[in-house]
């Protein structure tokens, strides 16, 4: 997956150049989307019509990683996740968690044009691939999730125009990921891997909070060449 991300925006650019550059948008932006956000992002607007293609790579440090709520099965203080993030004076073990995620997104895009003076709304729909990771314990007892998950994402993008090719731009989306296989992975490398749709899921992957309805919220810049 290292090679996914410039592989397809290579391909965008290729795209792109192929059409000729006038038009093409380059945007970066940040904000919220599970965690703190932020995308880089290409689009080729009026491809066919009003009908382009936006392709986007996401990065979000989440600091809600893992469900506190979660049993740990120890029961009495230690009954859950949140109790092993207590500190040790309070019956706890002091674990920690963090977590991030990186989406690649692939769009097709509708642009509605000017929508008042200076402000330019598009729309947007198309698929998702996300890789999340979390990780929670201390540095003599840790465990490692992961899970790639495939998803559908939509939203709205407003520009307002600033100097010449430059704009701010903000965007406004909700993206939902599939269930996948949960991958947890322990300080010695052993790895056990719980099966999307098997009976026991939920309750095995109950300490990863993995991908499922995610709503963002960005603002930023983008350029127009």
């Amino acid at each position: 997956m290292k090679k996914l991300i410039p592989l397809t925006l290579l391909a965008l650019t290729a795209t792109a150049g192929a059409q000729s550059l006038s038009g093409v948008q380059l945007g970066l932006t940040g904000g919220y989307a599970g965690g703190l956000s932020g995308e880089i992002f290409v689009l080729t607007p009026n491809v066919v019509g009003p009908v382009g293609v936006k392709v986007g790579v996401a990065t979000t440090r989440s600091a809600d990683a893992i469900n506190d709520a979660a049993p740990t099965g120890l029961g009495g203080s230690l009954a859950t996740y949140g109790d092993l993030k207590k500190p040790t004076s309070q019956g706890g073990f002091g674990y920690s968690e963090s977590g991030s995620a990186t989406v690649t997104s692939v769009d097709a895009t509708y642009g509605l044009g000017e929508v008042a003076p200076g402000i330019d709304a598009t729309l947007y729909g198309g698929g998702r691939y996300g890789m999340f990771r979390a990780t929670f314990g201390d540095d003599a007892t840790y465990t490692n999730y992961s899970s790639n998950a495939f998803g559908v994402g939509a939203g709205a993008m407003v520009s307002y125009a600033l100097t010449g090719g430059l704009s701010l731009v903000g965007d406004l989306g909700v993206d939902h990921f599939f269930a996948a296989d949960v991958n947890a992975t322990d300080k010695n490398n052993n790895t056990t891997t719980y099966k999307a749709g098997s009976q026991t899921y939920a309750q095995d992957t109950a300490p990863f909070n993995r991908p499922g309805t995610n709503f963002k919220a960005r603002v930023g810049l983008k350029a127009t060449f």
